[in-house]
Formats: structure tokens, sequence, C-alpha cells
């Protein structure tokens, strides 16, 4: 059945994130006779006797670990399961193997980024209590080895990244796993797929354009209402930096399975800008 992939940084809320998508697809398939099953890295090394910090410290673990937990995976993709891997997931090499045992079951597949900060994440770290800390060697060596997903991973794709202060993207998940689709972002009329070999190529560099022109605002003291170039809607309002470059990221993952005309795409990032800045 279904798997959601949720990775990041230490401390970055991937617990947090989990147990929300939780709460969510029990609610929304209440109806239904899927379950809804977390399963956690973290349980799996407590299971097994380790203290965190030595169990990343030693390489022979971690290898035996994550092979335990994607046998786990691949025995419940045949069962009537909505699965969600709370974990690190730091090795693009691992999301890959995990990609390739959902294609043999035909199964769909997302990935939950959980992006923050370092500085943030260490602080929340030492807010825990004590046994459940990372050291800062060991903080600091899983923040140096961590491969961040990028879209243009097949096996990390689609790849919805949130940000703290985000609100879940709960339904865009849920479009995509059980509807096969993931949603238009605010199309006004329906525009036929484009046959373009140079469509990604344009998509970059327009929404890349409509990025540099809202910071260029932004360093003049502009922040609302602001008008880009052969966009026929303005910018309500700017955000973070950081948020916009996880805006850009979602809808190139949108628009490279619906290709849009080219002449739209300006108008059609913005109004997404616009819908997902709070």
């Amino acid at each position: 059945m279904p798997l959601i992939i949720v990775t990041g940084i230490p401390c970055s809320g991937k617990t947090m994130r989990s147990l929300e998508l939780k709460n969510y697809f029990e609610e929304k398939l209440k109806d239904s006779t899927q379950n809804v099953e977390i399963i956690s890295e973290s349980n799996t090394i407590i299971q097994t006797g380790y203290n965190k910090n030595t169990y990343f410290a030693d390489s022979k673990k971690e290898k035996a670990i994550r092979s335990s937990i994607k046998s786990d995976i691949q025995r419940k993709l045949d069962s009537n399961n909505l699965l969600i891997f709370d974990g690190s997931n730091y090795i693009k090499g691992y999301r890959y193997e995990i990609y390739c045992t959902t294609k043999l079951y035909k199964t769909p597949q997302c990935t939950l980024h959980c992006n923050l900060p370092i500085d943030q994440a260490w602080l929340w770290n030492s807010k825990r209590v004590e046994s459940d800390r990372y050291n800062r060697e060991i903080f600091d060596s899983l923040v140096s080895r961590y491969e961040v997903p990028e879209t243009t991973n097949r096996w990390d794709c689609p790849l919805f990244t949130i940000m703290p202060e985000d609100t879940l993207m709960c339904d865009e998940i849920y479009c995509y796993l059980y509807k096969g689709k993931l949603p238009k972002p605010n199309l006004s009329t329906q525009n036929p797929p484009l046959a373009s070999t140079n469509y990604l190529h344009e998509l970059d560099n327009i929404t890349k354009d409509v990025i540099n022109v809202i910071l260029s605002m932004q360093q003049l003291g502009i922040n609302n209402d602001i008008k880009i170039p052969d966009s026929s809607v303005n910018l309500e309002r700017a955000t973070a930096p950081s948020k916009l470059a996880m805006l850009r990221r979602q809808f190139i993952t949108f628009s490279k399975m619906q290709q849009n005309e080219v002449n739209n795409i300006a108008t059609l990032f913005v109004q997404y800008l616009n819908n997902n800045i709070r």
C-alpha cells in the first residue's frame, strides 16, 4: 500500500509531522479497511537496546537497523496499510532502495522533507530530555552526511518540503497517493500538455526569474503587491527566501507532471505563491 518517506536532519520535526499525517489519514480513511502505521527508526533503535549516539557512531549497527527496517517495509507493503516511514533517511542510496521496493509492489510513494535551519534544529535538540538528545559530535556528523532530497531524483519525487511554520500539505499528499496525480496549482483554465523538449529549461528559468524579482524588491523594502514581469497577477506579499525556494521546488514538481503553456508559467507560479504564502 502507499508509502510516505519522512526525512530531515536531526530534530527537524519528523516525528511530529509523521503523527500529523497519521491523524489526518486515519480520519480520511476511517470508512475504508485501510490502517495507518508509522514505522519509526527511533523506536527500532530503542527496541534493539541502542542509545542513538552509540548507534549513529557505529556504521555496522546502522547498516543492520536499516536492513531490518527495509525488510519490515517490504513485508507490510503487501498489506492493507498506509505506511509512514519516520526516520532520518539521510542516505539517498537507501531512499532509492526503498523506491525500488515500492516499484516492485506497484504502490505509490512520496517524500516529505522536514526542512529546518541547522541552528534551530540544535536548539530543539538542546530542549529534549538528556536521554533523547544527540551529542554535538553525532549531531554535526549527521548534518554533514545528510543528502538532501531533490526533485531531480525520481526516487525522491513527488517531493513535499515543509518548514516549521508551514501547515502540513495533507490534502496534496492524499491527492497524489490515492488519486494518482498532484493537484493543479490554482489553474483558472485547463491548458493542453506541452510537447516541447525545452519545457523544463523554460520552467526552471522563468521561476528563477520570478524569485529574483521578488528578492530584488525585498532589498528595496517592497514586500507587498509586487509586479512580476510576464505575470497577469501581482505577488500579494513576499516571504523569507528559504520559503520562496521551497515553494519554487514544489511548483516545479507539480508543473513537470502537467506541462502548462510556457507563456502562462509566470502567472501560474505567482498564483501558486499567493495561495501558499500565509
